[in-house]
């Protein structure tokens, strides 16, 4: 089995003109059989002649152009339809006939440019040799002209019809591929956005509030060496985000250690009081629900230190075994001015992450002022699946 496919990939490493030749040259060595003379194609009711040096010619005229009937399908045609002309014209009738509608056909499929004026062509020369082998044979009726070449058409039609399949085929797959493209950079934008921003945001409100700090110098110090670990978790992430997308990279980035409580206390730490809790048992492995449940909590964070920084937040997760609810709230809006307004970007990739696995996901505001975010996301479901 190792040798066939190793004798095929060799296979498809030669020129197509390779490749084609032993079609051609195996109906030549039909037409050299002496008991098949005559017996090929017979149009224009010519009297049938002994194979000569000239029957040779119209034999090799006809079978070895085919060589070249994907590289250069015109050049094929023509020097077929000569060979066509001049077997039947002195009435060999030989097997290599049947290389006529195998050159059209594959014309129909290969040739791109000047399509019209080859059929044209084809239609005159066809036109022509009707012409010349109703004087010099016994003649054909009209019908029965037209019904040859009718079948004639259909071969260049069947043509014709790979043709538009193989770039229908062609189109699709540019389309997935653009597609495909599409969607990673849209992962690759929400991945950014998810590691990078959280650690950001929280650096840029503990670094506005070092400067309201400077009677403190202890707590002025406690606040710096968060903004530095902060930052050092941001281009740690970033590491390993820009790790997977690396093609090279063979070793996966390790899944994200930082469990719902470190994410907790780094809002805290950046001054957001945050009442945390969690119910039920967390998965033994992170999956897809754990993460993005994760990811909720990290961005409604997020979200909170920039619009409702000092705002008390409430943080509720409850792992079940056929789903995670996540819930996270915050009062009131807090002090404005902290960072400036967000895009949107992160819930709008949140609610397509929860949605991707059959879960739901809404936000808005609530009467009192605050600000609510609620998740559903069914466990037990890959990203693939839910596809």
């Amino acid at each position: 089995m190792t040798r066939l496919r190793r004798l095929q990939r060799l296979w498809r490493r030669l020129d197509v003109t390779v490749r084609d030749l032993p079609l051609g040259l195996l109906l030549l060595a039909f037409s050299l059989i002496p008991s098949l003379h005559g017996h090929g194609t017979q149009f224009g009711g010519v009297a049938e002649r002994p194979f000569d040096s000239l029957g040779l010619l119209a034999a090799a005229l006809q079978c070895l152009p085919l060589a070249v009937r994907r590289k250069w399908p015109a050049v094929c045609l023509a020097l077929v339809s000569i060979g066509f002309a001049l077997d039947q014209l002195s009435g060999y009738h030989l097997f290599a006939g049947t290389a006529l509608p195998i050159a059209l056909v594959s014309a129909g499929a290969h040739l791109h440019v000047y399509r019209r004026t080859a059929v044209v062509a084809a239609s005159v020369f066809y036109v022509l040799l009707s012409i010349a082998l109703h004087r010099v044979g016994e003649g054909e009726t009209l019908p029965e002209y037209v019904v040859f070449f009718l079948a004639l058409t259909l071969a260049w039609g069947i043509g014709s019809w790979l043709r538009s399949t193989r770039i229908a085929e062609a189109e699709r797959r540019r389309l997935l591929a653009e597609a495909t493209r599409t969607a990673e950079r849209t992962r690759i934008a929400r991945e950014l956005h998810d590691v990078v921003t959280h650690h950001v945001t929280a650096m840029v409100v503990q670094a506005e509030s070092a400067r309201y700090l400077t009677a403190a110098p202890d707590r002025l110090d406690e606040t710096l060496a968060s903004v530095t670990d902060t930052g050092r978790r941001a281009i740690s992430d970033l590491r390993h985000l820009l790790d997977v997308l690396n093609p090279d990279h063979t070793t996966p980035a390790p899944e994200d250690d930082e469990g719902l409580l470190a994410v907790v206390e780094q809002a805290r730490k950046a001054g957001q009081p945050v009442e945390f809790t969690e119910e039920g048992t967390p998965a033994a492995s992170r999956g897809s629900a754990d993460l993005v449940a994760h990811r909720v909590v990290q961005e409604s964070l997020t979200n909170a230190l920039k619009h409702a920084h000092g705002s008390r937040t409430t943080v509720r997760v409850h792992h079940r075994p056929e789903e995670i609810t996540v819930n996270v709230g915050t009062d009131g809006v807090g002090r404005s001015g902290v960072v400036p307004a967000g895009s949107g970007r992160g819930l709008i990739g949140l609610r397509e992450r929860v949605e991707v696995l059959g879960g739901d996901l809404t936000a808005g505001p609530r009467e009192d002022g605050g600000f609510t975010v609620s998740a559903r996301i069914p466990a037990g479901v890959s990203a693939g699946e839910g596809e």
